[in-house]
């Protein structure tokens, strides 16, 4: 027999050892790898597009071989895409658009009976200003004889004074002259002298002249003569109680001569069931059911379960330039909300039943981003002067004031006082008219800013009402009806027709209707059409877009991976450090490649029986290297 002994090329040897010890390598990192990570942006594509359940991506990659094919799906599936976000843009501004529901809902409840203000729609000849306002009257009548040739009755009064009434008349015709009432040429007029034929008597302009300190001059001017005269007269009205020292010297109450009757629920009224006030242009006034007393209700709708009211209409002792009207001026509100009669109120004819039926309607809003509504007005950069809840109406006047205070350095008659401030009068604020109009003008065009500043509140209680009139007292029983008010009143009436007036105010139904706000787009109405279009471009689900966003974190992580090998080979890439000397830079760069690459060695044993001492015979080596006995 024969022993062969084979040794393999060295090269071989070691090229086989490296394949072996990669795939060791490569088992033990697939044994032991817990993320996986894909060596190119091609591979985690093709991954993704071969597995997602997204509608349409599998032929990004199916289709390879052909051109064409990848191209019109690529064009396809991100035009898809595209159209898709188009979408969601618009669902996120409708959401942020904040929309809200309109909800409508009829309640069935007893309901709180509202307030009600009624005004004699007559400024009174209060005592305190009694004679002042008799000269202005003589002024007056004086100004109307120069500009119109009209003679005005006055009434006869005593006109002896005291020596201080003498001094505050004198100082009344001085500021009555200060600001005159004239007539103006209209501006196409202007240049034509007074005398001309072709400039008529309605071709002038009627008002009067209003100063600065600066003597800087304007002519507030009306188109009707009886606004001129009456807003002329009014101004010199208010600077008259202005001068007052004390308002409750205004405070004169003539209930039993104005209100005849009150009823309400088949119930007579008495005076805890009413607050009197003053009002400048509408006389007295008197609330009922304002939160004084217990609020009264109202169990049942009709004529008979409401508020009803008889009142004096005729005009005694008034001030006739001031209200142009007779009656008397009504308003329904709500309890703890002042009444702006200007605002709300309506009038009351003379000689006439007005039956007022109300229907409740209550509005709730949403605050927030829904709406610029406030809940208290405590939002609301503006001081709230009355002694209410928050209004627009108060929260408006109250900026009117302010800033009618803070410009011309006192307040508006009709309005609130704030604290430190005191009423407008030309005795001391020789320029506050000039002032006021001005102010009046630029409030009228929001440059204060005060219909921008005050905002609508959250929830608001409004009365829809309608009116019915028909004659009262009829013509049959006028006499006994009169005939029985007079002897209750003691106070005979000198014009029946137009002496008294019935108010009858009440509900019309037991319902109530209340508008409510909800949101329209919430965030599961979002998410719903954010799927809805989802589904609708690529058919997928909720997993669909954790793949799509797991594939973006895959995307992330390569681009660190690949962005850290770049770095290392760029580190490994660059040049050694300078040498420590010029003498020894040779040797340490011949030596420094062998030093960094470390060599791999392969070490082999061969092991072979010996032979026995007996067959021990000579050997000769053949070409192939193999040992044998010939």
């Amino acid at each position: 027999g024969s022993v062969k002994a084979g040794k393999m090329p060295e090269g071989k040897k070691m090229r086989q050892c490296k394949q072996e010890e990669e795939q060791q390598q490569q088992k033990e990192e697939e044994r032991e790898g817990l993320i996986e990570f894909y060596s190119s942006y091609q591979e985690l594509f093709q991954f993704f597009c071969s597995n997602t359940t997204i509608h349409g991506a599998i032929r990004l990659v199916c289709s390879k071989k052909n051109k064409m094919k990848t191209a019109f799906w690529s064009v396809l599936f991100f035009l898809t895409f595209g159209l898709m976000y188009w979408q969601f843009g618009i669902l996120y501004r409708e959401y942020f658009s904040y929309p809200v529901n309109l909800n409508l809902n009829l309640n069935s409840d007893r309901l709180t009976f509202p307030a009600v203000t009624l005004c004699t729609l007559n400024p009174y000849r209060y005592s305190a200003i009694r004679k002042q306002l008799d000269k202005l009257d003589q002024i007056t009548q004086q100004t109307l004889l120069d500009l119109y040739d009209y003679n005005m009755s006055l009434p006869q009064r005593d006109w002896s004074t005291s020596s201080s009434q003498r001094r505050s008349t004198r100082s009344l015709l001085h500021h009555v002259q200060r600001h005159p009432l004239r007539r103006q040429k209209r501006d196409n007029l202007v240049n034509l002298p007074e005398n001309s034929p072709s400039v008529d008597k309605n071709d002038w302009k009627i008002g009067f002249v209003l100063c600065s300190e600066n003597n800087d001059c304007f002519h507030q001017a009306y188109s009707s003569g009886v606004d001129a005269v009456r807003e002329w007269y009014s101004f010199h009205y208010i600077n008259i109680l202005a001068q007052v020292p004390d308002a409750k010297a205004l405070d004169e109450s003539d209930f039993e001569n104005f209100i005849y009757a009150c009823r309400f629920n088949e119930a007579t009224c008495d005076k805890a069931n009413y607050t009197h006030f003053h009002h400048p242009l509408y006389g007295n006034c008197y609330t009922f059911n304002d939160n004084s007393s217990s609020v009264w209700t109202s169990s049942l709708p009709g004529i008979n379960n409401g508020l009803s009211l008889v009142v004096r209409t005729e005009q005694n002792d008034f001030i006739p330039l001031l209200s142009t009207v007779t009656g008397a001026r009504v308003m329904v509100h709500d309890q703890n909300e002042p009444a702006f009669m200007d605002d709300g109120g309506f009038n009351v004819r003379p000689g006439i039943e007005t039956s007022i039926s109300m229907r409740k309607e209550m509005t709730v809003r949403l605050g927030g981003s829904y709406s610029d509504c406030t809940e208290d007005g405590s939002d609301v950069p503006v001081q709230n002067l009355y002694s209410s809840r928050y209004t627009e109406q108060v929260c408006i006047r109250s900026c009117f004031q302010l800033n009618m205070v803070e410009r011309c350095g006192c307040a508006y008659y009709f309005y609130p006082l704030p604290d430190g401030a005191e009423y407008c009068d030309y005795t001391k604020h020789k320029a506050w008219g000039y002032c006021y109009y001005k102010l009046l003008a630029e409030f009228k065009a929001d440059v204060l800013g005060c219909f921008h500043k005050c905002r609508k509140p959250c929830k608001m209680t409004e009365y829809q009402l309608s009116a019915g009139y028909s004659r009262w007292p009829s013509a049959v029983s006028e006499d006994w009806v009169f005939y029985m008010l007079s002897q209750q009143n003691k106070y005979n009436i000198t014009s029946k027709r137009n002496g008294v007036a019935k108010v009858n105010i009440f509900f019309e139904e037991w319902n109530y209707k209340t508008n409510g706000e909800s949101p329209a787009f919430t965030v599961v109405t979002l998410l719903s059409q954010l799927g809805n279009q989802w589904s609708l471009w690529f058919g997928s689900s909720v997993l669909s877009v954790m793949e799509l966003a797991e594939l973006v974190l895959d995307f992330i992580a390569i681009t660190i991976i690949l962005a850290f090998r770049r770095f290392c080979t760029r580190q490994k890439q660059s040049p050694p450090g300078p040498p420590l000397n010029s003498q020894d830079n040779t040797t340490f760069q011949d030596e420094a490649p062998a030093l960094s690459a470390p060599h791999r060695f392969t070490v082999e044993a061969v092991v072979t029986t010996l032979p026995s001492y007996n067959s021990l015979e000579p050997r000769g080596l053949n070409r192939d290297g193999e040992v044998g006995h010939e």
